[in-house]
């Protein structure tokens, strides 16, 4: 449990210190910037890559087969957009 506190606080404070320095080398805008630039890579990459899986599952299904590595791949994909479209540095 203590661990996992440790974890919820340090983060973000490591966030916030990159925040700071990385917009103190380029800038305030280009950290914005590079910062909603990564968001929409997540965001288009998520929607890609999710209706790839989601047809593929669709293929299997019509071959009366379990979609099990679709499946997999489909919370894979959640979770790396997930990761993509939070901002952050760390």
């Amino acid at each position: 449990m203590n661990a996992l506190l440790l974890l919820i606080i340090t983060i973000p404070l490591i966030e916030i210190y990159l925040f700071i320095k990385i917009g103190s080398v380029l800038g305030a805008f280009n950290t914005v910037a590079l910062i909603l630039f990564t968001a929409l890579t997540g965001i288009i990459y998520a929607r890609h890559e999710g209706f790839n899986t989601l047809r593929t599952g669709f293929a299997q299904l019509v071959k009366n087969e379990i979609p099990i590595y679709e499946i997999i791949s489909g919370a894979a994909i959640a979770f790396a957009a997930v990761l993509l479209i939070l901002p952050g540095f760390a």
